[in-house]
């Protein structure tokens, strides 16, 4: 799926470029180039209902603020093949909150990602899945008191243990791609009467 030279990820700390996919078909492209690998606008646009002059303008857009490349393994002679540039994007809300704009930015990052989490869920069926899959798929939800350094630490070790699970069961016959979301929101405790 990845071929030499994606990089593991796109720190951004300009709002204008997190922007940039904060566009839902965007957001979309980026993500399937990510997951299935190297496409050309024209395959994209099949695979999301969208015309491949659509795709083509979208892509476009990606490309020139960094997000994906063309393909230097799989050339097309009539159309260009695209591929991510990285393996995933990411920012620090601290440092993009400093904004009006930044904030409204990662808002909207946050609303796509709960946005793709729900139809994840919505098109899982576990008819088509084997019972160890529909044991091991599934979310829970959890409300525990901690203080920031904590929930930051979570987040942490969170991806170190993701990181050392996909390296020990990488080639793995049974091995599918999983989608995983990691978050963790403080909420305002309700006012004593």
């Amino acid at each position: 799926m990845y071929g030499e030279g994606v990089e593991e990820h796109y720190k951004i700390s300009d709002p204008q470029v997190l922007r940039v996919v904060t566009h839902p078909l965007r957001a979309r492209l980026l993500g399937l180039l990510r997951s299935d690998g190297p496409a050309t606008a024209s395959e994209l646009g099949r695979t999301v209902g969208e015309s491949s002059g659509s795709t083509s303008y979208h892509l476009r857009e990606l490309f020139k603020h960094g997000f994906i490349e063309e393909d230097p393994e799989q050339r097309d002679g009539r159309e260009r093949r695209w591929r991510a540039r990285h393996r995933y994007t990411s920012w620090n809300s601290r440092e993009m909150a400093v904004t009006p704009e930044g904030r409204e930015t990662v808002k909207v990052m946050r609303l796509l990602q709960a946005e793709l989490l729900g139809r994840v869920t919505e098109e899982f069926d576990e008819a088509g899945w084997s019972p160890e899959w529909v044991s091991a798929a599934g979310m829970s939800d959890h409300i525990v008191e901690l203080p920031p350094a904590a929930l930051e630490e979570f987040a942490a070790r969170t991806g170190e243990i993701l990181r050392e699970l996909a390296a020990r069961h990488e080639g793995a016959p049974d091995g599918q791609l999983v989608h995983i979301w990691v978050g963790g929101f403080p909420r305002k405790r309700r006012e004593e009467p």
